[in-house]
């Protein structure tokens, strides 16, 4: 083989090499992005490895060859989504309650519906169950990331009975009580949980 041609081939290898990793990582997004559908829309449990595959544009050999089952791919997808809600959560400024309640929101405007979906599995298999008590003390240490300066220097028992009062006002189930139940507008939203965590803070909103 000419000299020449030799170099170009090796000058393109690590091209090829790249494209082929490119692809891999769209493969693996897409099939990410099928599960967590799936999974956020209730469909779960009825969907098939087929259906998933051909939903992302590949086969199911190369779903099971990226992450090895059904559940494998999910605690993947959910991992991933997990990465984009810290990235948001901990954007939060601490010691400043509206800007927190903002923030709250914020992230339960996008990820409220689908927080209740992976709660509902703390009694189903045991990895989304620890997923979802992952996802819980995720909250609470925002919880105490936000709110800190205020409860750093309080005395015990009176700091865990507050910790435990905002963890309970900043938790999916009040907001979807509150926007869902009592069709709270966000402003009202807003308004009424800045009130109640200015009161056990002990602050005026």
């Amino acid at each position: 083989m000419p000299p020449e041609r030799s170099a170009s081939q090796a000058n393109r290898r690590p091209y090829k090499q790249m494209a082929r990793a490119r692809a891999r990582e769209r493969t693996r997004d897409a099939l990410a992005e099928a599960a967590a559908e799936e999974f956020y829309g209730g469909r779960w449990q009825e969907t098939s490895l087929d259906a998933l595959s051909a939903r992302a544009g590949t086969t199911k050999q190369t779903l099971l060859r990226h992450f090895g089952s059904k559940d494998g791919l999910l605690l993947q997808a959910l991992a991933r989504a997990g990465a984009q809600v810290l990235d948001q959560r901990w954007s939060a400024p601490r010691g400043d309650i509206e800007a927190a309640v903002e923030n709250l929101l914020d992230h339960y405007e996008t990820w409220g519906e689908r927080s209740l979906r992976v709660g509902a599995w703390e009694s189903g298999p045991p990895a989304l169950a620890k997923l979802s008590q992952l996802a819980r003390q995720v909250h609470y240490e925002w919880v105490e990331h936000v709110f800190e300066p205020w409860l750093e220097d309080l005395a015990e028992p009176t700091r865990t009975h507050r910790r435990g009062a905002l963890i309970a006002l900043c938790d999916v189930q009040t907001w979807w009580l509150l926007s869902h139940d009592l069709g709270f507008e966000r402003p009202q939203l807003h308004a009424t949980l800045t009130e109640a965590i200015a009161g056990v803070l002990g602050q005026r909103p």
